[in-house]
């Protein structure tokens, strides 16, 4: 691995890391959302707290995190554009970006669930199963008004997409998109505990006229 392809993935990372839900709350409002709600830097909890419009600039840094760091691999000239080793540096940019999400160099190392950039990043690698798994949130989450829950399905519904609807040809692609799917109810397994509780917040904020 050439010093070229380490720095493209440091790049990956340190775009992963940038704390958009802290920074715009302490800019706009004053307040470290991680101290607030579920205390997650996340664009939900950033709504929680401080309202849908303080959000939205929240989800869209994040998901644009995610595409940015996966376009990073164009600046390598080690791989060809659309051949199996290019998507998997694709790949490998993607997980760095959500580890630097989850694990903010900028912020301490307590970041969010990852749930906006891993859209980004699956938005560059397919957007076709993308947008089926965006359908599937939307529509869980207006039946259920669960954020964490329409997160998990959506992470569900993205490699059956892959795998069984567009079939794709890409191993590392599939294998990836499991990973996806594992990762999502890693990271939101305290939600799952207050879902089997009946705990649960529900995104109530969302659905005010």
């Amino acid at each position: 691995m050439n010093i070229t392809i380490l720095l493209i993935i440091a790049g990956a990372y340190l775009l992963g890391s940038i704390p958009s839900a802290v920074w715009i709350g302490k800019a706009a409002k004053g307040v470290d959302v991680r101290e607030h709600g579920s205390k997650n830097a996340g664009t939900t909890n950033t709504m929680r707290v401080l309202g849908v419009k303080t959000g939205i600039p929240v989800l869209l840094i994040d998901v644009f995190k995610g595409f940015a760091a996966v376009t990073l691999a164009l600046l390598s000239p080690a791989f060809e554009a659309g051949s199996n080793a290019f998507v998997g540096f694709q790949l490998a940019l993607g997980a760095a970006a959500v580890l630097g999400h989850i694990f903010p160099v900028f912020a301490g190392f307590r970041g969010g669930k990852g749930v906006a950039t891993i859209v980004g990043i699956l938005l560059a690698l397919h957007w076709q199963a993308t947008l089926v798994a965006v359908v599937v949130f939307l529509i869980t989450l207006f039946i259920s008004k669960y954020v964490s829950l329409s997160s998990m399905m959506m992470g569900f519904s993205f490699p059956v997409s892959v795998i069984f609807i567009f079939k794709t040809d890409i191993i590392s692609l599939k294998i990836f998109s499991v990973v996806v799917c594992i990762l999502l109810l890693i990271t939101h397994r305290e939600n799952i505990s207050r879902l089997l509780h009946g705990k649960e917040n529900r995104a109530t904020f969302l659905f005010k006229k």
